[in-house]
């Protein structure tokens, strides 16, 4: 009876702080333990002059038209399962973009937060204390003790780009990288912020699309940021517009793509492919070279890639290194169908690559994105023997 009661009145004095929120008092009167959720442009519309707040779309949502993997009968042949994602294989040839969004706002702050597992993640809160509707950038619960502890730094502007696990390479090249060379483009570059600890592709890849990394202000992810002027990106990871921005913005390819790559993950930690020994006599067979991509300096990788005219590899992050190869380049993935990743079939249309799928076995008794795998060599050298044959796709 005791505890029923006090579920009761902890029920009822929530109910209560979150109606004094909504008639506008600021979550810090309750220690941010109550915070409300609002998209950017809802926030914007509530300003009434641009000098308070400004909001742009650049891209309208759009639905993409894309091929199917050429080695797919039918679009119900394609995995459903939209699992951690947000969408599936079969959603990719009528993927829906949503739309690029560019607004300033007014007394913003910038949350930051790094788990236990040493992954980042961020949320923005507005002048009235909602937190902003922004992809990658959702409210956590931890974020409520980091408003209630956390330092402050104060900034009068800054243009943030920054969204969840910035730190894993292809999050950086198809979500992080691109922003940052739109906003260039709109002028709007010189203020962004960047971590003060960073991979060492980071700053390889600015300098290679043109920026100078040691120009960048920083911040630490242990402080909260409350800026006067915030700028704010929200975008969709794979619209072609913008994963496309970042081959264009880098030295152009010498030579016609000739090479055939296979990308071996024998040195990772994880997805490893566990019969490659018997997989590669077939690869080599076909001309393929085999690389490890972490053996090779970032310039080295994309000079390889420019002149690749077919990639195949097992799931993993090298395959987001097809954004450096020309359009139409053979992308043959192998994959675990039972956890499927969409991911790099979307980054392979974007690019207007032609896209190959190779279902591959799940092994070991561990959580799906930890799993090694094995492929049936039958089914590599048929896809093989297929993409040899196959006309490239226009250009």
């Amino acid at each position: 009876m005791i505890r029923s009661t006090a579920r009761l009145l902890k029920s009822r004095v929530r109910a209560a702080a979150r109606y004094a929120i909504r008639t506008g008092v600021h979550p810090a009167r309750f220690q941010y333990r109550i915070l409300e959720r609002e998209s950017l442009a809802a926030c914007c519309q509530r300003y009434t002059s641009e000098e308070q707040a400004s909001y742009r779309r650049i891209h309208s949502e759009s639905t993409a038209t894309n091929p199917l993997p050429a080695n797919c009968v039918g679009r119900d042949a394609l995995p459903d399962d939209p699992g951690w994602w947000g969408y599936s294989f079969y959603d990719v040839p009528r993927r829906r973009s949503g739309p690029t969004e560019l607004a300033q706002l007014p007394n913003c702050t910038i949350v930051p937060h790094v788990d236990a597992n040493k992954e980042f993640w961020v949320t923005v809160l507005n002048q009235e204390g909602k937190s902003l509707l922004v992809r990658e950038m959702a409210l956590r619960a931890p974020h409520h003790r980091v408003l209630r502890t956390a330092p402050r730094r104060r900034l009068d502007s800054c243009v943030w780009v920054l969204e969840r696990v910035y730190d894993n390479y292809s999050h950086w090249f198809t979500a992080h990288l691109p922003k940052i060379i739109l906003l260039r483009e709109q002028g709007l570059a010189e203020e962004i912020l960047l971590p003060e600890q960073r991979p060492a592709f980071i700053d390889d890849s600015l300098r290679k699309t043109g920026f100078s990394p040691e120009n960048f202000r920083t911040f630490s992810p242990d402080t909260i940021l409350e800026v006067s002027r915030l700028t704010l990106l929200n975008t969709d990871r794979f619209r072609p517009e913008l994963l496309q921005l970042v081959p264009k913005a880098m030295p152009s390819a010498i030579a016609p793509p000739h090479r055939q790559i296979f990308i071996s993950r024998e040195g990772a930690s994880r997805r490893r492919l566990i019969n490659e020994g018997e997989l590669w006599p077939l690869l080599e067979k076909k001309g393929f070279e085999r690389v490890r991509m972490e053996t090779l300096s970032f310039d080295e990788q994309v000079a390889l890639m420019q002149e690749t005219k077919t990639l195949c590899a097992p799931h993993g992050a090298g395959l987001t290194n097809m954004m450096f190869c020309q359009p139409g380049t053979q992308i043959i993935e192998m994959a675990d169908l039972s956890f499927p990743n969409p991911n790099f079939y979307a980054v392979a249309c974007a690019m207007s690559h032609q896209y190959w799928l190779v279902s591959a076995e799940g092994v070991g008794d561990c959580h799906p994105l930890e799993k090694d795998m094995r492929v049936d060599p039958e089914a590599l050298e048929a896809v093989l023997n297929q993409s040899a044959s196959k006309p490239k796709v226009a250009q």
